[in-house]
């Protein structure tokens, strides 16, 4: 098998750690495997690739989707991210828990976190890539956002004043999202 899976504090949130091969004209790996991922358990139906470009200390997050819900495959591509899940279901016993890691194009681990956890990056460096396989297409009427810095999270966030964009910057509070009707959709199936 061309991966392996380190759990994360949080039963669902998953590191992949893919089998690379390198020599001296570089390396190989594999990103996404189907049979794979079945046989470790990670979805494997995943419908649209997104790729993003951030200057360093930009922050995009904490972001999800309930219909259909969007689960996440991320990677790092080019320098070095610092990569967040959140558990945003109401009846979950690790509500508002979250996990930050960092991840490279030098280390290539991937993070795997369900459409029920929202989630957001830091970029530590200029122009860091990070690219996402996503398992349910974009629907910007199901679309929300929990504020980057909301106390009741309490993400310790590598920067202080992060760039943010306007949606990012006016983001509901995690007590205003647990308000909403359209928090009683999130399931622990994705």
């Amino acid at each position: 098998m061309n991966f392996k899976i380190q759990d994360t504090y949080l039963e669902d949130v998953k590191i992949i750690i893919p089998k690379i091969y390198e020599d001296n004209r570089g390396f190989f790996m594999e990103v996404f495997n189907r049979k794979s991922f079945r046989k470790l358990n990670i979805p494997y139906n995943f419908v649209q690739m997104n790729h993003s470009l951030s200057s360093q200390y930009t922050v995009r997050g904490l972001h999800f989707q309930w219909k259909p819900l969007m689960g996440k495959l991320m990677k790092v591509t080019r320098g070095e991210a610092f990569l967040v899940a959140v558990d945003i279901r109401k009846n979950s016993p690790t509500l508002g828990e979250w996990y930050g890691g960092y991840f490279s194009e030098f280390n290539k681990l991937q993070l795997w976190a369900p459409g029920y956890f929202a989630r957001g990056f830091c970029a530590m460096e200029d122009n860091t890539e990070i690219q996402y396989l996503i398992t349910g297409t974009y629907n910007s009427k199901c679309e929300s956002e929990i504020l980057w810095n909301d106390k009741d999270i309490n993400i310790i966030w590598p920067t202080k004043n992060p760039l943010l964009s306007q949606k990012d910057k006016n983001a509901q509070t995690f007590k205003q999202w647990l308000n909403l009707e359209n928090s009683n959709n999130f399931m622990y199936e994705s």
